[in-house]
Formats: structure tokens, C-alpha cells, sequence
């Protein structure tokens, strides 16, 4: 275990750059941010409605009805988010929320009309976006990208087990900076 002493080299010494021609994390973040940017402009402009909204609509198109507890769980999501776009939803139209049957505590979600059309029409330009990205892979590198991409998502919570197991073996006990409260 590290101590104190250590733990302050470990934040204090300079460490290397991350290569980021290398690094992972950083291509998914930056397709994504960039991916999450032209899709928002594009359906806030058309539509009214922004990334966030888009990504709780799809699961609804999937499930039929959902709960924000469950779009949370499968897309990462923080529960607060959904929920305010669960309410955003409502407010456009675009779903109702009723309790459920088997539990009163719960609340479905469910497009109406207007929502499964918006939806619908949205869902052209996510296909022909996604078409495009992946233009440029031949059909057998599209299929290993697929399966490669859904064993990374399978891998998470290893990832999480890994970065707490770093932080207990490597920092033993947190090091404030001057004035952090």
C-alpha cells in the first residue's frame, strides 16, 4: 500500500503524455462528441429535439415503453438526465408517462403519434448518418468492428473493478490540494 509520501510523488511527478494516436478512450470520445454534435444541430434544427431526447426515443422505439431507471441502466445515462428528458418529452408531445400496472411507484413511458412520427422521421437521417460512417469499411471489417465494439461494452465493469483496484493499490488515501475543501 502506498503511502502518504507516495501517494504525493504520484501527484506531483511529471508524468508521460498519453499518445493519443494510441490511446483508445480518446478515439471514442472524440467520435462520439463529434458524432453527438452534427446529430443535435441537425434534429434540434428540424425537430426540436437534441441528442439526449434522440437516444431516449430510440430505446422507447425498441421497448415499445421504458423507464427512466431502465434507459439509465442500458445507455449510461445519469437517471436525473433522463428523467428531465422524460419531462421535455411530455411538454413536446411526444410521450405520455403512466404508472405501472405491476408497480404503482413506476413510470412507462410511451410514444404517441406525434412522437412515433417524429421519431420515424429522424431515424431516415440517424441510418443515412451511420451509413456514412461506415462507408469506408468493407462489410467483413463492419461485422468485426460490431463484435469488437459490443466486447469492449461487455468489458466495463472490468474496467471499473480495474480503476478501483488502482486507485486502493496506488493512492491509499486521497491527497487534497491546499484549500480543497
Amino acid at each position: 500500500m502506498a503511502s502518504n509520501d507516495d501517494a504525493r510523488q504520484l501527484l506531483t511527478a511529471p508524468m508521460p503524455a498519453i499518445d493519443l494516436d494510441r490511446y483508445v478512450p480518446a478515439y471514442f470520445v472524440w467520435i462520439a462528441n463529434k458524432l453527438t454534435r452534427g446529430a443535435s444541430q441537425n434534429y434540434l434544427n428540424l425537430f426540436g429535439v437534441g441528442a439526449e431526447v434522440w437516444r431516449c426515443m430510440v430505446l422507447l422505439a425498441v421497448h415499445e415503453t421504458i423507464t427512466a431507471q431502465q434507459v439509465s441502466q442500458i445507455i449510461g445515462m445519469d437517471k436525473a438526465s433522463v428523467s428531465r428528458c422524460f419531462k421535455q418529452m411530455v411538454a413536446k408531445k411526444l410521450i405520455t408517462l403512466e404508472l405501472d400496472s405491476a408497480d404503482g411507484r413506476v413510470r412507462l413511458a410511451s410514444f404517441t403519434v406525434h412522437g412515433r412520427h417524429i421519431h420515424d422521421q429522424i431515424l431516415g437521417i440517424a441510418l443515412a448518418r451511420e451509413r456514412a460512417l461506415v462507408e469506408v469499411l468493407s462489410k467483413d471489417d463492419h461485422e468485426t468492428l460490431l463484435r469488437l465494439l459490443k466486447c469492449l461494452h461487455e468489458n466495463l465493469p472490468a474496467v471499473e473493478l480495474a480503476t478501483q483496484a488502482f486507485i486502493a493499490d496506488s493512492l491509499a488515501k486521497p491527497v487534497r490540494k491546499k484549500g480543497a475543501t
